[in-house]
C-alpha cells in the first residue's frame, strides 16, 4: 500500500538511502534539508526543514498536508554528531547535539501526531544508535543524546497505545556516511598529555572504522520492511554482528570488564 512518507536530514547517508529506498518501493516521499539546493537531483520530493525552527517544522508539515492530506509514515532521522571531553566539554556544543538529536525529534513528533492521531494509524520511526545502549568514550554527549531518546521513545510508544500508532526504534552501528566529515570536535583545551593523547586516539579509530564500514542501504532496505509491516518491533539493531552484540555483553559482563572492553575498542587500552 502507496504511503506519504516525511524522511527529515535526507540530503546524504542513512536519511537519503532511506528516501531513496522507499520512493523505489512506490512510496510518496517527502524528503527534508535545510538547504534545497543540496538536492537537485533525487526521485522523491525535496522539503525544506530544519527541525530546530518551529515555524519551519509547521510549513514543511502544512505543505505535506496541503498536498498529500495525511502524512502516515514520520522517519526522525535529521541529526548531528560532537565528540569531546565529557569532563570538559562546552555547554554550548551539548545544547547544540541536544537540540537537534533529541529537541528536533520532540519538534517533529508535535508537529505531525496531531494529524495521527486523529486518523487513528501512523508510524513514528526515530533514528536512535547503538551508542544510545551504552557509554562510550569521547562521545558522551551524542551518546547522551541518543538515551534520551530512548526514554522518549517508549514513553511515547506508552502513550499511543490505544490510537492506532506504532512507535520505532532503529539503533545502526557503524556506517560509511558523511557524519565521519561532519563530526564537530570539541578542543583539547587541558595540559593533560595522556588524556590528549587518548581523546584524538579515540577520534582517529571512530574515523577508521567508519570508514571501513558498510553503506547505509541496508537501513534503507530494513526500513522499507518495517514500514510494510503490520505489527513492527519496538527496537530494531542494524549493522555487523560484532557491533550488534555489544549490547547483550553490557548486560551480562561485569561493568568494569565492559568499560575496558569499549575503551579497548577504541584504542586507548
Amino acid at each position: 500500500m502507496k504511503k506519504v512518507i516525511l524522511v527529515t536530514g535526507a540530503s546524504s547517508g542513512i536519511g537519503l538511502a532511506c528516501a531513496n529506498a522507499l520512493q523505489e518501493k512506490g512510496h510518496v516521499v517527502y524528503g527534508s534539508t535545510r538547504d534545497l539546493q543540496r538536492m537537485k537531483a533525487v526521485s522523491f520530493r525535496p522539503i525544506e526543514l530544519d527541525v530546530t525552527d518551529d515555524t519551519s517544522a509547521r510549513t514543511a508539515v502544512e505543505h505535506i498536508l496541503k498536498m498529500e492530506g495525511r502524512i502516515d509514515v514520520l522517519v526522525n532521522n535529521a541529526g548531528n554528531c560532537v565528540v569531546g571531553p565529557a569532563y570538559a566539554m562546552p555547554v554550548a556544543m551539548a545544547q547544540k547535539q541536544f537540540e537537534v538529536n533529541f529537541f528536533g525529534i520532540v519538534r517533529m513528533c508535535n508537529t505531525v501526531l496531531p494529524g495521527m492521531i486523529e486518523n487513528k494509524k501512523g508510524l513514528i520511526v526515530n533514528m536512535g544508535s547503538l551508542a544510545g545502549l551504552m557509554g562510550l568514550p569521547y562521545q558522551s554527549m551524542y551518546v547522551a543524546s541518543k538515551y534520551a531518546l530512548e526514554g522518549y521513545t517508549q514513553s511515547l510508544r506508552m502513550e499511543l497505545r490505544s490510537t492506532g500508532v506504532k512507535v520505532v526504534i532503529l539503533n545502526p552501528g557503524d556506517f560509511n556516511t558523511p557524519i565521519t566529515q561532519n563530526r564537530e570536535k570539541a578542543p583539547f583545551t587541558m595540559q593533560h598529555p595522556a588524556l590528549e593523547k587518548a581523546y584524538y586516539t579515540v577520534i582517529a579509530n571512530i574515523e577508521k572504522n567508519e570508514g571501513a564500514a558498510a553503506s547505509p542501504a541496508a537501513i534503507g532496505a530494513r526500513l522499507c520492511k518495517i514500514v510494510a509491516a503490520k505489527h513492527p518491533a519496538h527496537r530494531y539493531l542494524i549493522g555487523q554482528t560484532g557491533q550488534t552484540i555489544v549490547p547483550l555483553l553490557k548486560q551480562i559482563l561485569p561493568g568494569r570488564w565492559f568499560d575496558k572492553l569499549m575503551n579497548d575498542y577504541y584504542g586507548i587500552g
